[in-house]
């Protein structure tokens, strides 16, 4: 298995070192405590904007395409991403360009240049767009399941934002967020693959010296005045209908998590699991559906997505619900919890050939403060019981957690129907 080290730069900004001699790659990855959840209704956007716009050149790299180019000599392309509570910058280039590019990697994060403001809107409004019906309404399942669960709160926020706030981002507001969130107290820079530990960090010494402390960002905890079902139908002119089930879940640091996790894996750990085969494999009523569970620092959501045809929907979702309802009474098989925990374990040996997900592993550990190692947390997945599962699914399936959205097409008859059987859910 693989040794980390933890180190804290003198600017106080936390390092986590992986090496990895056998790979022959290299991966700088830096997390920030960013993301919607910590916006209001006026900034929704913001984190994700900057994002964009820290792609768009320093001093030393004047353009989007001269910095792209100093990433891409190094054998690398720098990617990003904005979460709902966090976001991630990394590379990955052959290890002797490595110091090179963590002092790129800084350079980028520390001293953005801010220009071509209205170029990068265009682009970004191109993205919200996406989401987007012809009048202006999203559209999008994932989004409109958020919102209808969290309701006002910043959890229930888009990612990207609106494009009447995008309309309103100027290069002072982008300043400010980025001396906000950009800073070491809440931030933890990962360096995984073949590396020389000594070199490296040195090199992030130098390369990450101006990053200021500041101040942790502080989050709001969720409300939950939920009594029963919540349901919302869209119409979408499309040729399915999308479903989301979403439930309100556990955070990341609660007792019950690893047994949520191990329910979410018996729910959609490839074609065999439950969703799959009794869906897709058995009744033919759907080409894909999937699980998904997101834990955050205080909540947490267990999300089941499909898409059908139209008539098909209320089917799909009956048979969603039945699935849940059965877990919760009866909870796995033998088998079927073997199973996943032998995967879990299979993903974690796979992890030795992988320096982006050790180095995604072992930075967001560091940055949550949990199971701080792969087997750590083998060892937590290990642990869980068939009663345990069962637990977790009577926990989480429960009608004043969930919340079931469609969009697409649907006769008021059908829509009828659908709705009664969101509201008869756990009944």
């Amino acid at each position: 298995m693989l040794l980390h080290h933890d180190l804290v730069l003198p600017n106080g900004l936390p390092l986590v070192i992986v090496p990895q001699p056998s790979v022959h790659r290299a991966v700088a990855a830096l997390f920030l405590r960013t993301g919607s959840r910590f916006e209001t209704s006026k900034t929704n956007g913001l984190s994700h904007f900057l994002e964009h716009m820290v792609f768009r050149g320093t001093k030393d790299l004047p353009s989007a395409h001269a910095q792209a180019l100093a990433f891409e000599r190094l054998g690398g392309t720098l990617y990003a991403a904005t979460y709902v509570d966090h976001g991630v910058m990394s590379i990955s280039v052959p290890p002797r360009n490595f110091e090179q590019v963590i002092s790129l990697l800084g350079e980028v994060t520390t001293d953005p240049r801010f220009s071509d403001l209205e170029i990068e809107r265009g682009i970004v409004r191109e993205e919200i767009l996406e989401d987007l019906d012809d009048d202006g309404r999203i559209i999008d399942a994932d989004n409109l399941a958020r919102a209808l669960m969290y309701q006002d709160h910043p959890l229930g926020y888009t990612i990207t934002g609106g494009l009447d706030t995008l309309a309103l981002f100027d290069a002072s507001m982008l300043r400010t967020h980025h001396a906000r969130h950009y800073t070491t107290s809440n931030a933890v820079l990962c360096l995984s693959g073949n590396l020389d530990p000594d070199r490296v960090i040195k090199a992030a010494e130098r390369a990450f010296a101006t990053m200021p402390k500041g101040s942790r960002i502080g989050a709001v905890p969720p409300p939950n005045g939920q009594k029963k079902p919540r349901f919302s139908f869209i119409e979408n002119q499309s040729s399915q209908t999308e479903l989301r089930v979403a439930f309100r879940a556990v955070s990341e640091k609660d007792k019950l998590e690893p047994s949520v996790e191990m329910l979410l894996r018996v729910l959609d750990d490839g074609m065999s699991t439950r969703l799959y085969e009794r869906i897709c494999d058995r009744l033919g009523l759907c080409y894909d559906v999937s699980g998904m569970f997101e834990a955050y620092e205080d909540d947490g959501v267990v999300d089941i997505a499909a898409g059908a045809a139209h008539e098909r929907a209320t089917v799909v979702l009956k048979e969603i619900y039945a699935l849940v309802h059965e877990l919760a009474s009866h909870g796995p098989t033998p088998e079927e919890l073997d199973k996943a925990k032998n995967r879990h374990l299979w993903s974690v040996e796979a992890m030795l050939d992988d320096a982006e997900a050790v180095a995604s592993f072992y930075g967001l550990a560091a940055f949550a403060s949990i199971a701080r190692t792969p087997m750590a947390r083998h060892e937590e997945l290990a642990s869980v019981t068939i009663a345990d599962v069962r637990d977790a699914a009577q926990r989480v399936f429960r009608p004043e957690r969930m919340s079931t959205v469609a969009v697409g097409l649907l006769s008021r008859a059908e829509e009828g129907r659908m709705e009664r059987a969101v509201k008869g859910f756990g009944g």
